[in-house]
């Protein structure tokens, strides 16, 4: 069980809660802090103070006051008309981070929400009922709006769950489970919807399988480094601590570890002077994206621990600020999504070199029957495909901003189109290095496996159990689906034993 605090949850914690499906609970010292927030905003409500958010409208209409006997209409009129989603849903592993983000920022205690929407957001995700969520119709400022709503409405009793493997009414999973609804009370709505929760939670998923993701491709580009015989000198500890980028310098350790003991590396002035860059560079371009995903888990953290809605409660003063604004995100979203499509564009140039038979001494395109059989021609234009895709998917969001509640709101993040974009390029990442999985197999086979290292070699042997040997012609895309699907839930690096 992991225990939620407020300020203490790590991208490790939450990805046990993610995929290792860990049980959750709200610690006792935070629901106390909870209760006192709420108290104030009791106290105001009582007094007929004025304090936005409370006992006025929303966004434009700030200074709209609302009847003090209708304030609770006002928190349940806010989540209906902002559920306005549209497209695909959230992947459902993303809603379930959002339950759990949502319910740790309000555990700190400035949101003056009552213990009761903490303890409910805490039950479902352990009852496993999460929220369909439309991914698309949040602009990151003002928070995640729109996909937010759509998880009040869960606490509500409306919208649609995910539950036991189906997509159905809310009310019907209560009703299995036993859960009552909530009726909000003042600022609670508000409290829910007012975050970067989203972002946050689609950005937490994208960079965990981006980890991932990182981890695998140096493996497998120590296989492609074998297939194509590569010069292990360029991966000397010297070269790297002398630039000093400790990324760089693991990665290129990393290497040597896998490539230990191989007798298909070469050495400079053996075969060849120098090798191309995407295979002599791989430290220093997967260094560099280390170094960026080192930054996005950063910003990560502090935001799943961060109080991020609008008012926030001080003691007995109300404030007024911007703590919704998704920019922190939004840059580190964009930063992520570069670093990983260029993960996954020196790997396409290392399956280039795979199948060109102008770049290497194989078989042209890897095929058993040059000119019969096509072999692994068409992967490579597969990956060429993806990594141009990612390109423009690479775009930064951040960059744009659209007024909008009539120029109240003058400048937006764009954060969660920012996450959304970073995921879709994880994604094609992995079908990128899933080819270059296949190839790199290929092509090790020519020269004789038992000449592998054995880091790399055990790792060929786990994945010829997921694609077999190319000895004709077949549907590659069952191959390359087949691969990523076992990439993406597989940490390839575990099968290899590096230890000194």
């Amino acid at each position: 069980m992991v225990i939620l605090t407020g300020q203490s949850l790590t991208i490790e914690k939450l990805s046990k809660i993610l995929f290792k499906n860990e049980t959750i609970s709200a610690v006792t010292g935070s629901l106390r802090r909870v209760e006192k927030s709420q108290q104030v905003v009791e106290k105001i409500v009582s007094e007929k103070r004025i304090v936005y958010g409370i006992n006025t409208g929303f966004g434009k209409f700030s200074d709209v006051l609302i009847d003090q006997n209708l304030v609770r209409d006002l928190q349940l009129n806010l989540i209906r008309s902002h559920a306005c989603g549209v497209g695909e849903p959230f992947p459902e592993i993303v809603s379930r981070a959002m339950l759990v983000l949502r319910a740790n920022a309000l555990l700190k205690g400035y949101s003056g929400v009552r213990p009761v929407v903490i303890e409910t957001l805490v039950e479902l995700v352990n009852r496993n009922i999460h929220p369909v969520i439309p991914q698309q119709g949040s602009l990151g400022a003002s928070g995640d709006l729109a996909p937010l709503s759509h998880l009040a409405l869960l606490l509500i009793g409306e919208g649609e769950v995910y539950y036991d493997g189906k997509k159905i009414p809310t009310m019907e999973a209560f009703k299995r489970e036993k859960i009552s609804p909530i009726r909000l009370e003042a600022k609670e709505g508000l409290a829910l919807i007012n975050g970067t929760q989203a972002m946050t939670a689609m950005g937490a998923v994208a960079y965990l399988e981006a980890e991932r993701l990182a981890l695998q491709s140096e493996l497998i580009a120590s296989m492609s480094l074998e297939g194509l015989r590569g010069i292990i000198d360029a991966f000397s500890e010297e070269i790297h601590k002398v630039r000093g980028y400790k990324q760089q310098i693991k990665t290129a350790k990393r290497i040597r570890a896998y490539l230990r003991n191989s007798k298909l590396i070469s050495h400079q002035g053996q075969l060849r002077v120098q090798d191309a860059y995407s295979l002599r560079c791989i430290p220093q371009v997967l260094g560099a994206t280390w170094q960026a995903l080192d930054y996005v888990k950063e910003k990560l953290t502090i935001e799943m621990n961060a109080a991020t809605d609008n008012p926030l409660i001080f003691n007995s003063q109300v404030i007024s600020g911007g703590n919704f604004h998704g920019q922190p995100i939004a840059l580190a979203m964009d930063f992520m999504k570069i670093a990983v499509a260029e993960l996954a564009n020196i790997s396409e140039r290392r399956i280039e070199r795979l199948v060109n038979p102008q770049l290497n001494d194989l078989p042209p395109f890897l095929s058993p029957e040059p000119g019969l059989q096509s072999g692994a021609m068409i992967l490579q234009y597969s990956a060429a495909s993806l990594v141009s895709e990612n390109k423009t998917l690479a775009h930064p969001a951040s960059v744009d901003s659209i007024p909008s509640s009539a120029n109240q709101e003058d400048h937006v993040s764009m954060g969660t189109i920012a996450a959304r974009h970073a995921y879709q390029i994880v994604s094609n990442a992995r079908f990128v290095i899933a080819i270059e999985f296949i190839c790199a197999m290929q092509a090790v086979e020519f020269w004789g496996i038992e000449k592998m290292a054995d880091a790399t070699r055990e790792c060929y042997l786990e994945g010829r159990k997921v694609v077999e040997t190319i000895k004709k012609d077949r549907v590659f895309a069952k191959d390359i689906k087949a691969m990523a699907d076992w990439l993406k839930n597989v940490d390839l690096w575990k099968l290899a034993d590096i230890s000194e």
